[in-house]
């Protein structure tokens, strides 16, 4: 039996405010995000402010060692436990009207509420969210029934050993905001075949002619030796792995780029780029040249993404065939989302 012919997605699943909802909805509500690092949350009372799906996030690492996550949402009137980031926080103070969490996320204290019949401080806690760490990563989902994080990262590590992200230290951090629907950006992402014609620098900076890409149940992998002269990012192996939903994770021998695609809008979304390195006094005339090397890659990524959301909206495109050799990681891409949406509509029917 001959297997259908691959398609891309028609242009409605990029377009449109219904589209956008449904996306956060089904999708990135569900999925696993990566939202910090673990050193950014190492000690007590360490933690990140951060947003899943446009729900306001609180990571925090309590008295017991143990990271937790929580919707940054007062359990009072909706007010916002935490602004920002930081460190040793002793309780979590709603900036509100002032109510006390402990770093469980358990209520300890409401100020003047003596009054209020039937109110104990002891039943309220803020709501959990499912977290995990991962080779130095954190990960979040709003999911009550998440995909294990395990099977999302399944043969992962065993693949890039001996790299480790946890020795890493953090360098950089910047974001691209980008005017093409957040989909465009990860369908440009996880194929290679743009390469040639949009980014001649990294062409000759990886062996194109061994450039692969492979695909699992929930992540997909593109890779290649590094050119031999290894002007662009030192002798090795380049391997870009695309986590569902919107996690990229960029492994350079020495280095770890690791991305999250956020929507801002159906026609705009913003890219985070964080940039970890492995402690070398000596490194920081590469490590510069690797950050000017990557900006000047992003630009190029973000300039054709915008010129296809404009081809997307224009209504003379129909889905084209997509290419076997460069092109099954977007396939696999449309697959899940696909499966997002039909679980989805079942659930709400």
């Amino acid at each position: 039996m001959t297997e259908s012919p691959a398609l891309a997605l028609p242009p409605a699943y990029y377009l449109g405010a219904d589209m956008l909802a449904q996306d956060r909805r089904s999708v990135l509500a569900r999925g696993w995000q990566l939202v910090a690092h673990a050193a950014d949350v190492d000690g007590r009372g360490d933690h990140v402010v951060t947003t899943v799906a446009d729900v306001p996030v609180l990571l925090v690492r309590g008295d017991d060692g143990v990271l937790r996550a929580f919707a940054n949402v007062c359990r009072h009137r909706a007010g916002p436990i935490a602004l920002q980031s930081g460190r040793g926080a002793r309780m979590l103070h709603c900036r509100y009207h002032g109510w006390i969490y402990g770093l469980d996320g358990c209520l300890k204290r409401a100020p003047e509420m003596q009054g209020a019949a039937g109110f104990d401080p002891r039943d309220i806690r803020l709501p959990a969210l499912g977290v995990a760490e991962w080779l130095g990563l954190v990960f979040v989902t709003l999911a009550p029934d998440p995909v294990p994080f395990a099977e999302i990262v399944a043969g992962i590590a065993e693949r890039i050993t001996p790299a480790d992200f946890a020795p890493m230290r953090h360098v950089h951090s910047t974001h691209y905001d980008v005017a093409c629907n957040w989909k465009v950006y990860v369908d440009n992402y996880v194929e290679g075949y743009h390469l040639p014609y949009v980014h001649p620098g990294l062409t000759q900076a990886l062996d194109y002619n061994s450039y692969h890409h492979e695909t699992a149940r929930w992540h997909s992998l593109q890779h290649s030796p590094v050119a031999a002269d290894g002007a662009a990012y030192g002798e090795g192996h380049a391997w870009y792995y695309y986590l569902y939903p919107n996690t990229m994770l960029n492994v350079m021998p020495g280095r770890l780029q690791a991305n999250r695609v956020l929507p801002l809008a159906p026609d705009r979304c913003r890219v985070e780029f964080h940039y970890y390195y492995l402690p070398d006094p000596a490194a920081g005339a590469r490590i510069a040249a690797d950050l000017a090397f990557t900006d000047r890659v992003q630009q190029e990524d973000g300039a054709i993404c915008e010129q296809v959301q404009r081809g997307l909206a224009s209504g003379f495109y129909e889905p084209g065939r997509l290419c076997p050799r460069h092109e099954g990681a977007v396939a696999h891409f449309h697959r899940l989302l696909l499966a997002d949406y039909a679980r989805d509509k079942e659930l709400t029917a």
